[in-house]
This record gives structure tokens, C-alpha cells and sequence, in this order.
């Protein structure tokens, strides 16, 4: 259902209540002698980072241009213009690479990045409050998410077609079909 925060995309302003940034990797150690920077990928789209991006890096979201990528083990060799040492990229160690929301691809009807979903109002199919999504656990099969109602309770659903049946992100609503016996608890 939902895919992983990451970016591209859309064009113009974010949203109201939109992050402004999304983070799609996170950098690691400096790489050789040359300037290079090891990046963690967070994004569910690595192949649009490219040579002559700008990039935002850091919790001061500060503007770098890409000047190499290229493929290392399970992450990305980063080099930046203006940065040739491993000092220079150094600084910049475990600090996150942000793109600007507004550059997100579209997804695929019926999925969704979990910032626009993370805080929507859940009811059931016969309108009953069952509170808020609160969290995404990512499993191998599916997607599971957490919504906590108003008293504290937490109920597990998981993100498949059958019990997820509509997501109105203008109305911060999404509507899900309970499978009998999915909330009976044994004690």
C-alpha cells in the first residue's frame, strides 16, 4: 500500500501539513581521498539521484550539488561540487540528504508515502471511530498499521486491499473493513 518517505514528482509548493523535505539517505563515512561520502539509501527511488542535483544535507538543510554517484555494496558513493577531501564531506557525517518534497514522484494509485498518511483518522465501514494511525510496521508481506484509539488502545491492521478500502488524504480519512475475528483477543 504505502511506500517508504523518499521524493520526486509533484511541482510547486507542499501541501498544508506537508513535510517541506523528505529524507532519502543518510550520509556515513568519507570514501577514499577524492571527497567521496558513503550514503545509506532511505529512499524507495536511489536511481533519481543523480549527477547535477541539489541536495539539502544536514538539520540546516544545507544546498550541495551532486557531481558523481555511483553504486557501492547496499548504498551510494556520493561526491558534492566543492568538496574534495574527505574533510570537507567529513562534517557532514551521519547527517541526513534531504530533496524538497515538491520533487516526489507520483506513486501508483492507492499507495501512499506514510507522511501523508501517518496521523489520518481510521473508521470502519459502518463509520465507527477506531482512532488514529499512529505507525507503519514494515513486514515482509505486508504492511501493518498501528492505529490508537482515543483511550490508549492500539489495533494492528494490515495494509492489503481487503481491509484497507479508502484513503481520502484531503479529509485525513481512511476507511477499513474489519475481517471478523481479526480483533478478538484471547486471554
Amino acid at each position: 500500500m504505502p511506500r517508504s518517505p523518499a521524493h520526486a514528482g509533484h511541482s510547486g509548493s507542499p501541501s498544508k501539513g506537508e513535510p517541506v523535505y523528505l529524507a532519502v539517505g543518510s550520509l556515513r563515512r568519507p570514501h577514499g581521498l577524492d571527497g567521496e561520502v558513503l550514503m545509506e539509501i532511505l529512499t524507495d527511488f536511489p536511481e533519481r539521484i543523480q549527477a547535477g542535483m541539489t541536495v539539502f544535507l544536514g538539520g540546516k538543510y544545507s544546498p550541495v550539488t551532486i557531481s558523481q554517484v555511483r553504486n557501492h555494496n547496499n548504498g551510494l558513493l556520493l561526491r558534492f561540487e566543492g568538496m574534495d577531501s574527505p574533510e570537507s564531506v567529513g562534517r557532514f557525517r551521519n547527517q541526513a540528504v534531504y530533496v524538497p518534497t515538491s520533487d516526489r514522484p507520483d506513486l501508483p494509485k492507492g499507495q501512499y508515502y506514510f507522511y501523508q498518511i501517518l496521523g489520518i483518522h481510521v473508521v470502519d465501514d459502518l463509520g465507527n471511530e477506531l482512532g488514529l494511525l499512529t505507525d507503519i510496521l514494515e513486514t515482509g508481506a505486508n504492511d501493518v498499521y498501528v492505529i490508537t484509539s482515543t483511550d490508549g488502545q492500539e489495533i494492528l491492521l494490515p495494509a492489503i486491499k481487503d481491509v484497507v478500502l479508502d484513503v481520502d488524504l484531503p479529509a485525513k480519512k481512511m476507511t477499513v473493513h474489519i475481517i471478523p475475528g481479526l480483533l478478538d483477543h484471547e486471554g
